[in-house]
C-alpha cells in the first residue's frame, strides 16, 4: 500500500490537488492511505517550501505546482 501525502494550508489548489490524487488512485485501482498534511511546521520540516506539495512512500514528488490526474498516476506508476 502507498503513502500518500499531500502538503498544504487547505487553500483551493491543495484541496484541488487532493481531489486529483483520489481520482487518480481510483482510476488505477491501488491501495493507498491518503493523508493531508496543514500544519506548517511539518510541512517546512519536511523540506517543502512552496505548496500544494505530494509526497509518495516519504519521497517529495512535486512542490508548488498544481498536478493533473494523469500526471499523479504517472508519478504513482513509477
Amino acid at each position: 500500500m502507498k503513502k500518500i501525502e499531500i502538503f498544504g494550508s487547505g487553500c483551493r489548489k491543495c484541496k484541488r490537488l487532493e481531489k486529483e490524487v483520489r481520482t487518480a488512485v481510483n482510476e488505477l485501482g491501488i491501495q493507498a492511505e491518503i493523508e493531508k498534511v496543514e500544519d506548517i511546521e511539518e510541512i517546512t520540516a519536511r523540506g517543502v517550501m512552496m505548496t500544494p506539495a505530494l509526497a509518495i512512500d516519504g519521497e517529495i514528488k512535486s512542490s508548488g505546482k498544481m498536478l493533473s490526474t494523469r500526471e499523479i498516476k504517472e508519478i504513482l506508476q513509477s
